[in-house]
């Protein structure tokens, strides 16, 4: 695995983070969009600090493509905090969506008291269908799709017309990744776009994780009488049942990532979750050991920089 943290963070972002911050202390409710494959690395650090104490409801999308039971276990976690409701959608059902609204209401019940509106801001990283959640809510076309992050680029305020009003603001991702198990999930996902990484690395973890969690799934879809140790040896063969090959019989490695990726993403290849709540725990633990490990570095090269120009002084 490349130990390297994606930086993905354009103008528009920048200028998203300065807009929220302004417009949240008027919030009553936040409502956060994760993608349920990855709910983890689809949560914005900076949107548990812009938020506060605000009561958030976090809506895990995608269901339908991610693992049910895993998918439970990371509602139960999420409801573990202060203010926090969870709940698993897929926009495939408008009704599903709806329920956002009640939960809302369970949330903010004094501004109810008071006949007035409650107000919501929807946040989320790109990619996660918040846009199509948006429009399911308003019961019309008002906010762009598609399947490129980052089609959202300004913030706007949509009046439910059911007691309800909606902020929306550009998905916003944070200026780094600093967990690279993160990294490559959002990029397996389609979170960030495909230029931001390798193809064949993200391939690479995947295809790994997948043959410890999911043999039976990669076995079925792509006919494999056993699973190589080897996430090279496992590509090859994916590709080489596919016809990924190259001339003189070598496989096409990048034709064979693309076929991976793509049937992960649109769920042909099965309900997958790429990560659990104790994984990420003993991640974020060998993240601060390393970013540790950095700076005692770089202190290190400091005192030794001072030392050589002290000697050069005399």
């Amino acid at each position: 695995m490349v130990n390297n943290a994606i930086q993905w963070f354009p103008g528009h972002m920048h200028k998203a983070r300065k807009e929220i911050e302004e417009v949240i202390p008027q919030i009553d409710v936040i409502i956060e969009v994760l993608d349920a494959r990855i709910p983890f690395s689809s949560e914005n650090p900076l949107i548990s600090t812009l938020r506060g104490d605000k009561p958030c409801v976090k809506v895990l999308n995608k269901r339908d493509l991610s693992d049910p039971e895993l998918t439970q276990l990371w509602i139960d976690h999420f409801e573990k905090e202060q203010g926090v409701k969870a709940m698993a959608i897929t926009t495939s059902n408008p009704q599903e969506v709806l329920k956002i609204m009640e939960l809302c209401r369970k949330l903010a019940p004094h501004r109810e008291d008071m006949g007035k509106n409650i107000r919501t801001m929807i946040m989320g990283i790109p990619n996660v269908g918040k846009s199509t959640i948006i429009n399911t809510l308003a019961g019309r076309t008002i906010a762009q799709t598609g399947n490129q992050p980052a089609v959202t680029r300004r913030q706007q305020r949509i009046n439910l017309q059911n007691g309800i009003v909606l902020s929306d603001t550009p998905g916003i991702l944070w200026p780094k990744v600093e967990n690279p198990h993160s990294g490559f999930r959002l990029a397996a996902t389609g979170a960030v776009k495909d230029t931001a990484m390798e193809y064949e690395e993200v391939a690479f973890y995947t295809v790994e994780y997948l043959a410890k969690q999911y043999p039976n799934l990669l076995k079925e879809r792509y006919q494999l009488d056993e699973l190589s140790d080897s996430e090279i040896e496992l590509m090859e063969a994916i590709g080489s049942k596919r016809g990924c090959l190259r001339s003189g019989g070598r496989v096409d490695l990048h034709k064979a990532s693309e076929i991976l990726l793509h049937e992960l993403r649109n769920g042909t290849l099965g309900q997958i979750t790429l990560e659990l709540p104790e994984m990420i725990t003993q991640e974020l633990i060998d993240v601060e050991i390393e970013t540790a490990r950095k700076q005692e570095a770089q202190i290190k090269k400091k005192e030794e920089r001072r030392k050589r120009y002290l000697r050069n002084k005399r």
